[in-house]
C-alpha cells in the first residue's frame, strides 16, 4: 500500500533533475506547492506526466475515477478505494483495464509512508532514496494510471508490486511496495504502441534497483485533525517514544 507522499522540491528542481530522465516541465500556469505528507484520503493532487502529454508536469486528483463510474463519483468514492492498484491485476479489474491500455502515467515523489507493524501496533516509516545532490530524499517515479472527469480533472492511482526485500521488512504484514520504475522504463511505459505483455513484463522487471532507506516517524500521521504536512513528520523518532 502506498496512501501518503511527499514531494518537498522546487519546480526548479524538480524539472532539472527531469532533464537526464525525460525532459517534463510545468506549466507556467500551474499552482504547485512542495509537502511533506500528502494524504491519498484527502483526494488531493499529485503530481504525474502522461502518455500523451510527454513534455508537461501534470495535476492529477489521488484516486482513479474510471469512466463508468462518472456519473457518481462520491458512491464510487465510498465503496471503492483506487489509491493503490495492484499490478498483477490491472488488466482483469474494471476500474483500471482501459487506463493500463491506454491511460498510463508516471507519478513524482521523493518519499512515501509505509506501516510497520510491531507488537500489534502499526508505525509509520518514511522511505526515501538518498543521492549524493539530494541526502534527504532524490526524486523518482512511480508507475501509475490515469483517467480524465468530464470537467478534464485528472485523476490517478499508483502501482503497486510485491515487496522487494527491504520493503518487506518495512511493511512487514502485507509486504507490498509501490511500483518505482528505472528510468530505463519510463520512455516504454508511456509508449502508446507496445503491448500488454510488455507492459506486465516492464512491471516485472522494471522496478529500480536504487537504493532506499527508511526511518520510523511520528504516528501523528495517523491522527485526524492534525496538520502533519510539516517538516517534523518526516524526522526519524524513536520507537519506543511513540506509545
Amino acid at each position: 500500500m502506498c496512501y501518503s507522499t511527499a514531494l518537498r522540491k522546487q519546480k526548479e528542481q524538480i524539472e532539472q533533475t527531469l532533464l537526464q530522465q525525460i525532459p517534463a516541465k510545468f506549466p507556467k500556469t500551474t499552482e504547485y506547492n512542495p509537502y511533506y505528507h500528502r494524504n491519498g484520503f484527502t483526494y488531493d493532487n499529485l503530481q504525474i506526466i502522461k502518455m500523451d502529454e510527454q513534455d508537461t508536469i501534470q495535476s492529477a486528483k489521488w484516486g482513479l475515477i474510471p469512466n463508468w463510474a462518472l456519473h457518481n463519483i462520491e458512491t464510487f468514492r465510498k465503496k471503492s478505494n483506487t489509491l493503490n492498484a495492484r499490478s498483477e491485476s490491472i488488466f482483469e479489474k474494471p476500474s483500471y483495464k482501459e487506463s493500463a491500455e491506454n491511460k498510463r502515467c508516471l507519478i513524482l515523489a521523493d518519499g512515501f509512508f509505509e506501516p510497520h507493524h510491531e507488537n500489534g501496533q502499526a508505525i509509520p516509516y518514511f522511505c526515501y532514496q538518498p543521492s549524493t545532490e539530494y541526502p534527504e530524499g532524490d526524486l523518482f517515479l512511480f508507475a501509475g494510471l490515469y483517467n480524465e472527469l468530464e470537467d478534464n480533472t485528472l485523476t490517478a492511482t499508483i502501482l503497486t508490486a510485491e515487496a522487494n526485500d527491504f520493503f518487506a521488512e518495512i511493511h512487514n504484514k502485507k509486504k507490498r511496495m509501490p511500483l518505482i520504475l528505472d528510468p530505463l522504463y519510463f520512455s516504454d511505459w508511456l509508449d502508446a504502441g507496445i503491448s500488454d505483455q510488455a507492459i506486465n513484463e516492464i512491471m516485472s522487471i522494471g522496478v529500480t534497483s536504487k537504493e532506499f532507506k527508511a526511518h520510523p516517524v511520528s504516528r501523528d500521521l495517523y491522527k485526524k485533525g492534525i496538520d502533519t504536512n510539516k517538516p517534523y513528520i518526516i524526522e526519524p523518532v524513536q520507537k519506543d517514544t511513540l506509545f
